[in-house]
């Protein structure tokens, strides 16, 4: 249970989540179902962001009462699991793995920005989820295949993707929130302003050396690439 007294991700049953029908509470049966609230919660995370998310809101947003929405999800915390796996279905990998690992893998993680740069509070999400539903599964199931080759024993294969999709999502986090920076010129020249005169202040010798070595290119693509780069190219195999 978290501080608050709400349940937590800790606190989710993973086979009452995924491998038992949902069927609502007896009475009049509702016009809607579980997809139509996970799909009208994702609309509006996507749209506003994951703190507008609210059985109220939700409840509105397919047009009904907000009781009616716990015949399909007891709380909050069981909508953002299934939020999660819901657009994690948009993962999809058709093609099988190359054998050559490293390749694979970068490939996966330019994947999983694309699908984290298209909804914007997934990486939040994802720091809380602890209930891989079938649709996280199934991609899951792919990396596995893909890190075959390093013969990595299973416990370090899963390890391997936790620290990929961890540094994906911290990735995308900040790349979010510099985009905002960007869009206040006022603040990024301020921000430069203040770096040249800590630079300058003979105090932070190797911070000068840093600043004043020749610029790389800033783009996100290419940062991430060269981030991406260095983290896969440095994962040892048995």
């Amino acid at each position: 249970m978290a501080r608050d007294g709400k349940p937590d991700a800790v606190d989710i049953d993973p086979e009452q989540l995924w491998l038992r029908p949902t069927e609502p509470r007896k009475g009049r049966r509702p016009s809607f179902g579980r997809e139509a609230i996970i799909a009208a919660a994702v609309t509006l995370a996507d749209a506003e962001g994951l703190d507008v998310v609210t059985m109220r809101r939700v409840a509105a947003e397919v047009g009904a009462g907000v009781m009616s929405l716990y015949s399909y999800v007891p709380d909050k915390e069981t909508l953002l699991e299934l939020m999660v796996d819901h657009v994690c279905g948009e993962l999809t990998v058709t093609d099988p793995p190359s054998g050559d690992w490293r390749t694979d893998l970068k490939t996966v993680a330019r994947l999983q920005r694309a699908h984290m740069l298209s909804h914007a509070w997934l990486p939040a999400a994802l720091f809380t989820r602890r209930v891989p539903g079938p649709n996280t599964l199934a991609f899951l199931e792919h990396v596995l295949a893909v890190l075959r080759p390093t013969g990595l024993d299973g416990a370090a294969k899963l390890e391997v993707f936790a620290q990929i999709t961890a540094f994906v999502a911290g990735h995308v986090a900040h790349e979010i929130a510099q985009a905002a920076v960007s869009r206040s010129p006022g603040r990024a020249a301020a921000e430069g302003r203040y770096l040249a005169a800590v630079a300058a202040d003979g105090c932070h010798p190797e911070l000068a050396e840093a600043l004043s070595a020749p610029g790389r290119p800033l783009t996100p693509d290419a940062t991430f690439t060269r981030f991406l780069n260095r983290l896969i190219d440095g994962l040892d195999a048995d």
